[in-house]
């Protein structure tokens, strides 16, 4: 008789299944709360210590482990020797195997959880016999997923089990151990950076294409996931995200977790395009419409406040990709959800980013670091210049600071207290990206009141006499150029303000 080994945690789905299994001509062999759940269920099932002839031991930690289960998994149909083998030792083969794994995940992500309830929730038997019936999917089926039940009896149902079905559960099989391993891996390492790099992503979406659509493409999450996450944000209206959507909408949403204050930011190609902040999120918007009505056409805009009607209906009238916020009106939410495509989603906002690893590939790897979480501060500035700020300089450094981190390099943003007015990103040399950020912003409502940021130091004195030439009265940048004295020199000279932040902040 055809036999089937069933050791499931979670039991959704299964009774129907072992059912039709029965029905099917297989032989039910179970263990513990799965043998349980089957026998009342009203089928006949054979106790897993009745195949091993060996009594589960040390609180069900070892009842599979036995070679009357893995030679029944991994002895080869095609080989006389195997069989013979089996034979001889009285041993049953198993034909499928059924498993899915203790629920480590769920466990760690408990409250109040310790390592002593983590580890009694890491998996030994199953993982071992997945990759047994695994590696045999030759003779052996392995299933591992829930999902995959029904396609796996109308299959036995209408004889079409080809080798293809077959391996493509066993890849499935392997997938689902090496994430699971991978998981806890991450739980047990206390070195940032391991030998050997495992990362447990779970399938979040494909993509109708990547960057382009000659690109094919899916989305990811982290095993863990992070709640402010756009992956994670609900969708209230419009289309599927894109590849390019995503990656714009993350980078709004670390943008404007800079701010307490009501901000609106506004993303271009992942790049800041306007950054506006009011006394209500009407005078938010405006500013940021302003600081470059232009690049917001088709860009993504994040609100860190409810959006209200009378946002809405400016938002209304521009072509936009998608707009994130905690929370919309009903008013609002009928004013926008007027256009098809407009992707209206909600998360739930904060300015507490969590200190996790970014991974990025390369040909042949990647290159994993720690995000730019440093925060700006009155306190880490020097003033190195003759002139000093003003309070309101000063505040409007800050805020240029906690945007210039999240601009492509070479990068400078020119701002004044609450608004951007000029943006020049990832320019391969610094004097550019300070011409074209100058250039965006000279003729803006507020320029007088302008500060100009940079990622990073000044290797000469041009950025320094183009700014001062162009009104611009004080810079804050991080300094440790060589040639920091020159620009200092060429500050003294023109009557500019020139703070050193002491924190570059490049962005690749």
């Amino acid at each position: 008789m055809t036999r089937a080994l069933l050791s499931v945690s979670d039991k959704n789905g299964l009774v129907p299944f072992a059912q039709k299994l029965v029905e099917l001509g297989y032989e039910l062999v179970s263990t513990g709360g799965t043998h349980k759940v089957l026998e009342a269920a009203g089928l006949n099932v054979i106790a897993i210590d009745d195949v091993t002839d060996f009594p589960e031991m040390l609180d069900g930690r070892v009842k599979t482990l036995h070679p009357r289960v893995h030679a029944g998994l991994l002895a080869r149909r095609d080989l006389p020797e195997h069989m013979a083998t089996l034979a001889e030792f009285n041993i049953t083969p198993i034909d499928m195997v059924v498993v899915n794994l203790y629920p480590f995940k769920e466990t760690i992500q408990k409250s109040g959880v310790t390592e002593a309830e983590a580890i009694e929730n890491i998996d030994i038997g199953g993982p071992s016999m997945l990759r047994s019936a695994a590696k045999n999917f030759a003779s052996v089926l392995p299933i591992v997923d829930p999902t995959d039940y029904d396609v796996v009896i109308e299959k036995l149902q209408t004889n079409q089990v080809d080798q293809a079905f077959r391996k493509s559960l066993a890849a499935k099989v392997f997938q689902h151990t090496a994430a699971y391993d991978a998981l806890i891996a991450d739980y047990l390492t206390v070195s940032e950076f391991p030998k050997n790099l495992t990362l447990p992503y779970e399938k979040f979406d494909d993509m109708r294409y990547g960057e382009n659509p000659h690109q094919k493409a899916a989305a990811y999450t982290t095993a863990l996931s992070e709640s402010y996450s756009v992956l994670n944000a609900d969708i209230l209206h419009g289309k599927q995200l894109s590849y390019n959507n995503i990656r714009d909408a993350d980078a709004a949403l670390r943008i404007i977790a800079e701010f307490e204050e009501t901000t609106v930011v506004t993303v271009k190609h992942m790049n800041p395009a306007g950054i506006g902040q009011g006394e209500n999120l009407e005078e938010a918007w405006d500013k940021a419409f302003a600081a470059d009505d232009i690049s917001i056409f088709g860009g993504i805009v994040a609100l860190n406040r409810q959006v209200d009607a009378v946002t809405a209906e400016k938002m209304h009238g521009i072509f936009l990709e998608i707009i994130i916020a905690p929370s919309f009106t009903p008013e609002a939410f009928e004013i926008l959800s007027a256009k098809k495509n407009l992707r209206l989603l909600t998360l739930p906002f904060t300015n507490t980013i969590s200190q996790n690893l970014e991974v990025t590939s390369v040909l042949g790897g990647v290159v994993i670091q720690e995000r730019d979480l440093m925060g700006e501060s009155e306190a880490n500035f020097e003033v190195v210049s003759k002139a000093q700020p003003t309070a309101q300089q000063l505040r409007a450094m800050i805020f240029a600071q906690k945007v210039v981190k999240h601009v492509k390099s070479n990068a400078i943003v020119v701002a004044r207290d609450g608004q951007t007015l000029g943006v020049g990103a990832g320019q391969p040399n610094r004097i550019d990206s300070v011409v074209y950020a100058i250039q965006k912003a000279v003729n803006k409502t507020g320029f007088s009141e302008a500060v100009l940021a940079s990622d990073a130091f000044f290797p000469m004195d041009d950025s320094v006499a183009y700014a001062a030439d162009h009104d611009i009265k004080a810079i804050v940048e991080p300094g440790g150029s060589i040639k920091d004295k020159d620009s200092i020199a060429k500050a003294d000279e023109l009557g500019v303000v020139l703070v050193f932040s002491g924190t570059r902040h490049f962005k690749h």
